[in-house]
C-alpha cells in the first residue's frame, strides 16, 4: 500500500469523524434550547392588580395597565395575608377572602390555556378590609336595586290593574250615555206630544220650599212626593211636571243655576224613589226669579218664592179617549 493511499484514508477517516461530531454537538444544541424553552414556559410569573371577577377557582384579575388576566387557583394554592409594619409576617387565609375589589399579589405560571396557575395569592390587611366595604356597599345596592324592581313591578301591575278597571268604567259610561241619549230621545218626542195638546187637567200638586241658595230637598217633603208619586201611577196618560223658581236676592245668572238645580233635584227623587219612569217625566223647568209669588220686601215673601211646584197632568183629550 503506497504511502499516498494511507494519507488519503486517513483524511477521509477524519472528515467522518468531525461530521459526526458536528451532528453530535447539534443534537445537543437542539436538546438545550428545547430544555430552555420549557424553562421558560414553566418560568414563575408575578402579577398585581385587583380581583375584578370571582367565579368557583376562576377569578379575573385587573393590572395597573389595564390588561385582564385569567387566575385559576388549586388545592395546592397559598393564600396568605402579608402583615407587620415591614409586610413580613403572613398570615394563612381561605380562598374566601378572594373577593372582588380586594388588591392581590398573584405569583404561579401559565398554562397551555393561557391561564395564570396561581401557586401564591398575597394581600393587606387593609385591602381586604377596603374590599369588604366595597363588596358589603355593592351588597346593599344589589339589595336596593332588586327591591326598586319588585317596586316598579308590583307599580305596573297595579297601573295595568287600574287602567284596565279605567277601561271597563269608560265602557260602562258609553254604555249609560247611550242610554241617556235614548231616554232624552223619549222624553223629547214625549214632550213635543204634551206640547200639541191644547189643555189638560191637574190632578195633583205638592210645593217644596227651599232655603235661600239651598238646592237640596228638606226630608219632611220625601213623603208627599211619594204620595204625588203613586197618585199619578192611576191616572190614565199621565205626566209630571216640575218647575224650579228662585226668589230675587242675587243675581240673575245665579237664581238661573238654582232654580234649575232645585228642579233637578226634585226629579231624581221622583224617578229614583217614586220610580217613575223617564217616559212620564217632562224636562224640569228653571223658571228663576219669573213668577214671583211673594212680596220681596219681606223674608216670608222670599221664602215662598224659593219653590220647585210639582204636578200630575192628564191631556183632557187622552181623558176623553
Amino acid at each position: 500500500m503506497s504511502s499516498d493511499f494511507r494519507l488519503s484514508c486517513m483524511s477521509v477517516t477524519c472528515l467522518m469523524h468531525a461530521a459526526r461530531r458536528v451532528i453530535q454537538l447539534m443534537t445537543l444544541s437542539l436538546v438545550g434550547l428545547g430544555l430552555l424553552s420549557t424553562t421558560l414556559v414553566a418560568q414563575s410569573v408575578k402579577v398585581k392588580g385587583f380581583v375584578k371577577a370571582r367565579k368557583g377557582d376562576t377569578m379575573v384579575v385587573q393590572t395597573s395597565e389595564s390588561q385582564n388576566v385569567s387566575v385559576l387557583l388549586t388545592d395546592d394554592t397559598k393564600v396568605g395575608q402579608v402583615q407587620g409594619v415591614l409586610k413580613a409576617r403572613r398570615k394563612e387565609m381561605s380562598m374566601a377572602a378572594l373577593i372582588p375589589g380586594l388588591v392581590v399579589n398573584v405569583e404561579g405560571t401559565y398554562n397551555d390555556e393561557e391561564q395564570l396557575v396561581a401557586k401564591k395569592v398575597s394581600f393587606k390587611g387593609n385591602d381586604l378590609e377596603r374590599a369588604e366595604s366595597i363588596e358589603a356597599g355593592l351588597h346593599e345596592t344589589k339589595a336596593q336595586v332588586q327591591q326598586n324592581k319588585e317596586e316598579s313591578e308590583k307599580q305596573n301591575a297595579m297601573l295595568k290593574a287600574h287602567n284596565e278597571a279605567l277601561h271597563q268604567q269608560k265602557a260602562k259610561l258609553a254604555e249609560h250615555e247611550a242610554k241617556i241619549a235614548a231616554n232624552k230621545a223619549t222624553i223629547d218626542a214625549t214632550i213635543a206630544r204634551f206640547g200639541q195638546l191644547d189643555d189638560y187637567y191637574i190632578f195633583d200638586e205638592v210645593t217644596i220650599y227651599f232655603g235661600n241658595g239651598k238646592t237640596n230637598v228638606d226630608a219632611k217633603y220625601i213623603p208627599p212626593l211619594l204620595a204625588l208619586s203613586e197618585k199619578a201611577k192611576t191616572v190614565n196618560g199621565y205626566v209630571i211636571e216640575v218647575k224650579g223658581y228662585a226668589s230675587s236676592v242675587g243675581s240673575a245668572g245665579l237664581n238661573q243655576q238654582l232654580s234649575e238645580d232645585r228642579a233637578d233635584e226634585v226629579t231624581k227623587i221622583l224617578i229614583q224613589q217614586g220610580h217613575i219612569p223617564l217616559t212620564r217625566m217632562l224636562a224640569p223647568g228653571a223658571m228663576g226669579e219669573t213668577h214671583q209669588i211673594g212680596s220681596a220686601q219681606a223674608a216670608e215673601g222670599e221664602a215662598q218664592n224659593r219653590r220647585v211646584v210639582v204636578r200630575v197632568l192628564q191631556n183632557k183629550g187622552i181623558a176623553g179617549i
